[in-house]
């Protein structure tokens, strides 16, 4: 058995793979999927009997998998023979051009340890940036990727979650308030706008009724062949409040 194991399948005059390496290879990144796995579900579980609601957990499991994994390969690579601290220090100079070549990648991959470490965006969040609201779907290291309103798929690099002002709709606790510009004559009767705005607002099942969060209607504007109109109404569909605002919803 000992000699199966020793046999070489690979060799040259300074290194030798045999089959003892490549099972010792196989067990540690077994090793470390499985242990992924096991962490993975007994957070998930733990997490929803806490809530149903709180995504946070797997940017915990997204950073735990590549510890493990940078460290197996660390292990694979001692397996192997291989010096990491001569590997190391042989390849700082070069690793210094390729981080001046390459900061703008290394910026991503900060701020999406960041992000996954400091948990502010967290995958399900609603969060608006460069002027588009968008859904988190996942969140790399590099970079992250949303759905925008009409169900486009976008990647974003993960510096812009971190160096621009985001504003991330989950994170309100109370529901949003969304405003409707509307233009009437200048012979329109202004009370008959205001309650019709008004009992346009209250029929839309997604707006809100109650005293504190009521739709109001106030002038804004005169212009120059209108009378310029808010209609101000609060609501909890964050994502799809596009489809709310759409003048055949009221």
């Amino acid at each position: 058995m000992k000699e199966i194991l020793n046999t070489k399948i690979i060799s040259t005059d300074s290194f030798a793979l045999t089959i003892s390496n490549v099972l010792t290879v196989f067990f540690i990144f077994f090793a470390a999927f499985i242990f992924i796995k096991i962490f993975s579900i007994i957070l998930t579980r733990s997490i929803r009997k806490k809530s149903h609601t709180d995504s946070r957990h797997l940017s915990i499991i997204q950073l735990v998998k590549y510890f493990v994994f940078t460290l197996a390969i660390v292990f694979v690579l001692q397996s192997l023979g291989v010096n990491i601290t001569f590997l190391i220090a042989s390849s700082a100079a070069l690793l210094v051009g390729i981080g001046l070549g390459l900061q703008g990648i290394f910026k991503d991959f900060i701020a999406g340890i960041a992000l996954l470490f400091e948990g502010v965006i967290k995958v399900d969040d609603i969060v608006e940036v460069d002027e588009l609201v968008v859904r988190v779907n996942e969140i790399s290291l590099r970079t992250s990727r949303v759905t925008t309103r009409d169900d486009n798929v976008m990647i974003i690099p993960n510096h812009k979650f971190t160096d621009e002002n985001i504003i991330n709709w989950t994170n309100n606790m109370l529901p949003s308030r969304f405003t409707i510009e509307v233009g009437v004559d200048y012979t329109s009767d202004v009370r008959l706008v205001e309650k019709v705005l008004i009992e346009a607002a209250l029929s839309n099942t997604h707006t809100l009724s109650e005293e504190e969060f009521k739709p109001t209607v106030r002038l804004s504007n005169f212009g120059t062949s209108s009378i310029q109109f808010q209609l101000i109404f609060y609501s909890f569909n964050l994502f799809r409040i596009e489809n709310v605002k759409k003048p055949d919803s009221f």
